[in-house]
């Protein structure tokens, strides 16, 4: 076989999406809001929110920005909190009055907000009062001319929004004290938006929708310009591959990864949105037990979610408590889900954990497993409608089918390219169309994409190739592990050494039960040399375990 081309061969769903539906995401929402105005569409800490009420909110905010602010087509606005009302608002009503979404992680550092805001060349923000002492520390060297402060108790009526705020800044003391003049509240500014309707806005295919930053933790952020077409076309294929097991207008989505996350803002707010369902806004999902007393309120049918959210879920015993009648869908990114994770997974809520893959730079989704998956299946599943994948060599050449290679993407979602990073962009997006993901994958037997690793994490033990993927699955099935990174390390004889970072669930696990268990699971070279005990991993904001960072640490060790 020359060449790998995979077509999804899911039961009921079409292999081809019609892009040319839509023009635009607002074209999508527009349909949503009429479809199923008086069902519910967001919640959060117990407010709700209509379809009809977030068509009215985003509106007036897309009024405050062109009429107040002045912003026009292609003006990028940055959004900077964490999963609240505000958001979607803020998300919908930038699109709305023309403008590129930028969404901004609240965990970001001075320097790091600096660099994203520059970039884009964002001239507004609109910001959580709790992250806007980061924001006065580089506003001067910005070009941000208008800021719009959100506090957490916004959307709620008196006297809960004095309350929830008093909580937040005096009892929790959550709010580092700022000063930024001319700053504009977010209520003052949906107050502002009311006095006149919003100018509609033409937006096509080609327009952006958002400037999404990827590679912050592998190098210098770079913004992907991902097209109005290319969040249609994932919305679209997402829906579609879907289609079997969900049903319009009656889901309920648990939305705990943060939609500024592409995986969380495509699957959960577009996609659902598009579906009619009703998105619960988790802020804080790191507080496990307040995260499970939100699940108890909302009779769940969906949940989205990375491998080490579904482990510290199930690894807190009110958890298998919760009803899980109503479960229907669980779809797990972001990270590679682990078997031991899956496995009990189902045995505890009854509902398989199908693993999706993606990328920011394909908005997100490319392969799904499919939603008749009777169990963990170790792969990323298929590619969704009109995706084509390859597999190829460090020539770029196709490889056999069952011979690994670098995974290659070519559908609508796929995006335009960097922010002005043409370089950057040539090296990843080919004449072809093909973008090069950097992950290492091969085809099964059944056609399905396993992925094998990162090429950067590939760890070289006297010349076999080592991948930090597969140590991780087995040791995760160690009973005694909460959680595990595998990195490799310099070795004067093999080049390399396979070393496991380990969070313990069982107190008296010692590094050799880790070795010993490895060693009845895998072939010598593989079995970790090095084993080291830690409190806990470091992790991205949504979860996933950084590897380079204990990389890092270890080239400290030698320096």
């Amino acid at each position: 076989m020359d060449k790998v081309w995979l077509k999804n061969y899911q039961a009921g769903v079409a292999h081809e999406i019609d892009i040319n539906q839509f023009q635009s995401v607002i074209e999508v929402f527009d349909r949503s809001v009429k479809k199923f105005g008086d069902r519910p569409a967001m919640a959060c800490m117990d407010k709700v929110l209509s379809y009809s009420e977030l068509d009215a909110l985003s509106g007036q905010f897309a009024s405050f920005l062109q009429h107040k602010l002045g912003v026009k087509k292609g003006d990028r606005v940055a959004i900077m909190m964490p999963n609240l009302l505000q958001y979607p608002i803020s998300v919908f009503g930038t699109m709305r009055a023309g403008g590129v979404v930028v969404n901004v992680n609240p965990l970001y550092t001075p320097r790091e907000l600096e660099h994203q805001l520059k970039d884009a060349g964002a001239e507004t923000i609109v910001i959580l009062e709790n992250f806007a002492n980061v924001l006065e520390q580089v506003l001067p060297r910005t070009q941000v001319k208008n800021v719009v402060i959100a506090t957490i108790g916004d959307m709620f009526g008196f006297p809960k929004r004095q309350l929830a705020n008093f909580v937040v800044r005096k009892v929790k003391k959550m709010v580092p004290p700022w000063h930024i003049p001319g700053h504009i509240g977010f209520n003052d500014a949906l107050a502002a938006g009311r006095a006149k309707p919003y100018d509609k806005v033409t937006l096509t295919h080609d327009d952006i929708a958002f400037l999404q930053y990827t590679g912050g933790t592998t190098g210098v952020a770079k913004g992907a310009e991902l097209l109005h077409k290319n969040i249609v076309a994932n919305m679209l294929q997402a829906s579609a591959w879907v289609s079997t097991l969900v049903r319009e207008g009656q889901e309920v989505i648990v939305t705990a990864l943060p939609l500024y996350h592409i995986f969380s803002l495509t699957a959960n707010l577009m996609v659902f949105t598009e579906l009619g369902a009703l998105n619960v806004l988790i802020p804080n999902p790191r507080d496990i037990p307040g995260f499970i007393k939100e699940l108890r309120k909302y009779p769940i049918t969906c949940i989205t979610g990375v491998n080490t959210l579904f482990n510290a879920l199930l690894n807190n015993p009110e958890f298998a408590k919760l009803d899980f009648s109503t479960w229907r869908l669980t779809l797990g990114g972001g990270m590679a889900v682990q078997k031991a994770v899956a496995d009990k997974w189902k045995a505890v809520t009854g509902v398989t954990l199908a693993e999706a893959y993606g990328l920011t730079e394909t908005s997100p989704a490319a392969c799904i497993n499919p939603m008749d998956l009777q169990a963990y299946n170790g792969t990323i599943g298929l590619p969704v409608p009109s995706t084509e994948i390859e597999i190829r060599d460090a020539e770029g050449k196709p490889v056999p089918q069952g011979e690994q290679g670098e995974l290659c993407i070519r559908g609508p979602q796929v995006m335009r390219g960097y922010w002005k990073r043409p370089d950057e962009t040539a090296k990843v997006l080919g004449a072809d169309g093909f973008l090069a993901t950097g992950d290492m994958a091969m085809i099964t037997p059944e056609g399905f994409v396993k992925l094998v690793d990162r090429k950067k994490d590939m760890i070289l033990v006297s010349g076999f190739n080592v991948y930090p993927n597969e140590i991780e699955d087995v040791v995760a099935g160690h009973p005694g592990v909460l959680e595990v990174a595998c990195i490799g390390v310099p070795d004067e004889k093999s080049g390399e050494v396979v070393k496991v970072f380990v969070v313990k669930k069982d107190p008296a696990l010692t590094d050799k039960d880790i070795i010993h268990y490895c060693r009845e699971n895998l072939t010598g070279y593989k079995v970790p040399k090095l084993v080291e005990f830690r409190q806990e991993l470091p992790k991205t904001n949504v979860g996933k375990i950084l590897r380079r960072a204990l990389r890092d640490q270890e080239t400290a060790k030698q320096a």
